[in-house]
């Protein structure tokens, strides 16, 4: 795993390796040509003035015509100061009259004499490069004077400092020198350089090898693994997006757990439910066959009555695991529209008073008849009141009242809910919406049920982006409240 975790370092130094060679290469042959251009500027330096020194001495050309004798002075003083020089001389127009030069390899007929002329009104000799008669391609360093006949230019002595022969010397010498430049300077920079740049990309890539190594454990299952504020440095937005991500992932894991746990406590009770209302059918089944000829008819009545309820109960069960099944997999979208609320308060309360006159439990409704109509689904509403009402009836005692209340709120309606049962303890209302989680104030079995009400309730109000609360005091009964957008025309 180490060895992986090195390939990155390993790589990225190859490439830096890659790179200084090349650099290497680069500076070797810009060195090379900057000191060859050194060698040409200063031996015209040095000898840039040659050519007005031999004008000042012998007359090259004499009413225009060449004067051989004052030529081989020329050549005899060329080779006592410079014997790799070419001297040449030009007419006005820089053609060439003659020359004095090794082998007679002339090819140019001309030459251009703006750099002459640059060179010549010159007051400090630049360095600057004219026509190579020998070499029509290329320039070379020269030395020019004008030649002067009574106040007249009559031409110009035009002299080749660095000759071919000199440039044969001085390439075996520069090639000389670039080896030992290159055997020496070059790989000691390189190598200096190569270690300098390993150690440099070793502390780089250390804080992200210690984020590799976090990741590796991760993946391991070391789920506590975060990389430590110590060790981003420059990587500081890749830790901080895989300390964001493993928090995410560990919660999404527990949040799983916590799925799991509640899917196997459903079903235990789902199981549960199921068994009672089956045993009790099952039982009283059983008792009218096994007593069919013993039974009256009243007896029979009263037995298939309790079939009959236990079977409703049962298929309410049933219809309650569908509906929440369906809401919690968001199967149901609320189709919603704007609708009177105090209408469907007031249907409710009358479909709910009967079943609290068979209880003595007192119904109240309170509501003013100017509210607004609100904005929502209006038969997912009407089933979350309906949920509200049967959980209030349900834990209301004998004498005991239950009210609806509906209050116009900012730009909304409030809906309440309250009884005067039992109340919930406080350090149970936190989970009561809870599917399956019920109060321990459930203790009698009239009171045992499925215990999805109150979760439904909550899916459908999540459906409208409103929230459920509940206010609840021990022995003084308990209020729920959600709240519903008014709809404005």
């Amino acid at each position: 795993m180490a060895k992986k975790n090195n390939s990155l370092y390993w790589k990225i130094s190859a490439t830096l390796l890659g790179l200084l060679v090349i650099l290497g290469v680069v500076y070797v042959l810009i060195t090379g040509y900057v000191a060859k251009q050194y060698f040409l500027e200063v031996n015209q330096r040095l000898y840039g003035n040659i050519a007005e020194s031999t004008v000042k001495e012998v007359k090259p050309l004499v009413d225009g015509k060449v004067d051989t004798l004052a030529i081989q002075d020329i050549m005899h003083s060329m080779m006592v100061l410079n014997p790799s020089v070419e001297v040449y001389l030009l007419d006005t127009a820089g053609t060439i009259i003659t020359y004095v030069a090794p082998y007679k390899k002339v090819k140019l007929e001309k030459v251009d004499l703006e750099p002459v002329k640059t060179f010549i009104a010159a007051k400090e000799k630049p360095f600057i490069k004219g026509d190579d008669p020998r070499h029509p391609n290329d320039l070379n360093v020269f030395s020019a004077a004008p030649i002067m006949e009574d106040e007249r230019l009559a031409g110009y002595v035009y002299i080749i400092l660095a000759s071919e022969e000199q440039a044969a010397v001085t390439s075996t010498l520069f090639g000389s020198y670039m080896l030992k430049l290159g055997s020496n300077m070059f790989f000691i920079a390189l190598i200096g350089a190569l270690i300098i740049g390993l150690i440099a990309i070793w502390f780089l890539t250390r804080n992200l090898r210690n984020i590799i190594d976090t990741v590796r454990r991760f993946k391991e299952g070391d789920l506590k693994a975060r990389v430590d504020e110590n060790s981003k440095g420059e990587m500081i937005v890749l830790a901080d997006t895989f300390n964001e991500m493993a928090d995410t992932i560990v919660a999404n894991i527990e949040e799983l757990k916590s799925v799991e746990k509640l899917r196997k406590e459903l079903i235990a009770n789902v199981s549960h439910d199921l068994r009672t209302p089956l045993a009790i059918q099952q039982g009283y089944v059983e008792t009218l066959l096994m007593k069919d000829e013993s039974l009256n008819s009243e007896k029979r009545k009263e037995y298939l009555k309790i079939v009959l309820n236990s079977s409703e109960k049962l298929s309410g069960l049933i219809a309650q695991l569908f509906e929440y099944s369906k809401l919690e997999a968001k199967q149901i979208q609320p189709s919603k529209e704007p609708f009177f609320i105090t209408e469907l308060a007031q249907d409710v309360f009358q479909k709910y008073q009967i079943l609290a006159a068979d209880k003595k439990i007192n119904m109240n409704l309170d509501m003013s008849p100017d509210l607004p109509m609100v904005f929502a689904d209006v038969g997912l509403v009407e089933r979350v009141i309906q949920n509200l009402m049967d959980n209030a009836l349900k834990f209301t005692p004998e004498g005991g009242s239950v009210t609806i209340a509906l209050h116009e709120m900012d730009k909304t309606v409030e809906v309440k809910i309250a009884d005067t049962g039992p109340g919930i303890p406080e350090n149970e209302q936190s989970f009561i919406f809870e599917r399956y989680r019920q109060s321990e104030r459930i203790n009698s079995e009239k009171q045992q049920g499925a215990g999805l009400g109150l979760a439904i309730a909550k899916k459908i109000l999540e459906l409208h982006d409103a929230t459920i609360r509940v206010n609840s005091r021990l022995n003084e009964g308990t209020t729920f409240l959600f709240q519903l957008p008014a709809y404005n025309n």
